[in-house]
């Protein structure tokens, strides 16, 4: 069972590059041969001859003055650039360059993990809320044999999401009359957050290897409140969805009042925001 304002007209449809390892070497050689034999030259002016002697051979030590040749030893200098290998394999599935994602399945006191590269056992170099939902993709995916990730800007960092944790955020529902159809009435509990389990676990399949996690946890003014996320659906337009509940007080506890839903879509969503 999903809650979605997935336009039925949509067909299904469905952390980057491997930079490879470069090495740059510069080797700067300068070579000197050896001089010339030195000549004597002869000029002969209104009948005079003069005689020029010939000039001293080039020193190879240090430089002197007119005439001489200056040489200048350039050491040889390696300079080596090295890319990590990422971990796993590209992939084109995920999202696109610019894709906006949200955070999906956190519990209220836990974080998602932001790595430096694609894998659980990767450094972390930022935590998101469990209702974080402006992750800008960069479109750069991997696979691991378990996983698939994600790379992703967020707050002025980039960094690898696994992709169970993310999706693309889709429409907000009213549900609340369908969930009373599907449970068979209205629900009630002692509180707010065994009201929001009934309702979570009663909307859905026992067959359906959903993840079901309490996202904020439970306050009460005038109503009572609790969200919970529901991932892992059988469907492939929607990963999963928020369910905002909100509980009326009673001699009892609490029933039901309102469920707003907020949708997961698995592969995007069209320019009217409806999972495609």
């Amino acid at each position: 069972m999903r809650f979605t304002a997935m336009k039925t007209s949509q067909s299904p449809a469905a952390s980057h590059f491997a930079g490879p390892l470069v090495t740059v070497l510069a080797l700067l050689a300068v070579a000197c041969g050896g001089a010339a034999a030195p000549t004597t030259s002869t000029t002969t002016v209104s009948g005079t001859v003069t005689t020029v002697a010939p000039s001293a051979p080039p020193s190879s030590s240090a430089p002197t003055t007119t005439g001489q040749i200056t040489t200048t030893s350039l050491s040889s200098t390696t300079s080596t650039t090295t890319t990590t290998e990422l971990p796993g394999e590209r992939t084109d599935l995920g999202p696109r360059a610019g894709n906006r994602l949200a955070v999906m399945g956190v519990a209220f006191d836990d974080v998602l993990n932001v790595r430096a590269a694609p894998g659980a056992n990767q450094t972390i170099v930022h935590e998101l809320s469990p209702l974080a939902d402006d992750i800008i993709a960069t479109g750069h995916n991997r696979t691991l044999p378990q996983s698939i990730w994600y790379q992703v800007e967020v707050d002025g960092i980039t960094g690898w999401v696994s992709g169970a944790f993310v999706g693309y955020p889709g429409p907000v529902d009213d549900a609340t009359a369908q969930i009373v159809q599907i449970l068979g009435g209205i629900p009630e509990a002692e509180n707010m957050l065994e009201l929001g389990w009934s309702i979570a676990e009663g909307i859905t399949s026992v067959e359906s290897p959903t993840r079901i996690t309490v996202t904020v946890a439970p306050t009460v003014g005038d109503l009572g409140e609790v969200t919970f996320d529901v991932v892992g659906l059988e469907d492939d337009a929607v990963a999963g969805f928020r369910l905002h509940i909100f509980g009326n007080p009673s001699s009892g506890g609490f029933y039901l009042d309102t469920v707003e839903t907020f949708n997961f879509c698995s592969r995007g969503v069209d320019p009217d925001g409806f999972c495609v």
